[in-house]
């Protein structure tokens, strides 16, 4: 396993700073408390999908036959959707109808810190995809001890980010924001070019015939 590739590709699909200013719409009406406790529900909500992914995710496909190679053609599509979603400075997990029901939760006081904060608008299916595809890689159990260990990485950074929220809507603007998250969705449009041709290349080995040839 590339062990460099695998915490790219999760920061580029996280990518907490672009979800900031969600973030800062969804608790402007919370008191200093509640938005730490939001803050840290939502961070510990990250973490959990994506090491419960890379610990359990391959038992899951497992059970219900899918090939790693399949999976891997469709996670891989579905990081190329998120990288366009990223490419047009929007989430790379969101629809419209979770900011929606966001909103509406953030109106009647509920908790947003899981949804839509940490699932989807953070983490969500193409989380989970490429996790459980670079599990499949590791080899040893420090390997999947690490894939573990950058859930972590991705939760700390999320809590510090959100909790710098204020600040960084004001240094960078939503211009700033704006142009990070299409610069992460130009690394995760790569990503997911190579994962598809690595898939495409597994369920029809004749493909790479044709490469080297």
């Amino acid at each position: 396993m590339d062990i460099y590739k695998p915490l790219v590709a999760l920061l580029a699909i996280v990518n907490p700073v672009g979800v900031v200013p969600f973030f800062i719409h969804f608790t402007s009406h919370l008191t200093r408390e509640q938005r730490k406790k939001t803050i840290l529900v939502s961070s510990f909500t990250a973490f959990l999908v994506i090491s419960i992914s890379a610990l359990v995710g391959l038992r899951v496909i497992e059970f219900f036959g899918i090939s790693l190679a399949s999976f891997q053609v469709g996670g891989g599509t579905l990081l190329l959707i998120s990288s366009i979603q990223m490419l047009n400075a929007q989430p790379a997990e969101s629809r419209k109808d979770d900011l929606t029901e966001g909103a509406d939760k953030a109106d009647s006081g509920s908790s947003i810190a899981v949804v839509p904060l940490a699932i989807p608008l953070l983490t969500g299916p193409a989380t989970i995809s490429t996790m459980v595809i670079y599990a499949d890689r590791t080899r040893h159990w420090w390997e999947l001890a690490v894939l573990v260990g950058y859930g972590v990485v991705v939760g700390l950074l999320t809590y510090l980010v959100f909790s710098a929220s204020g600040r960084i809507a004001r240094a960078l603007g939503q211009t700033g924001i704006n142009i990070m998250t299409r610069l992460m969705g130009l690394i995760l449009a790569a990503l997911a070019v190579e994962l598809l041709a690595d898939g495409l290349i597994k369920l029809f080995p004749v493909l790479a015939s044709h490469i080297s040839g």
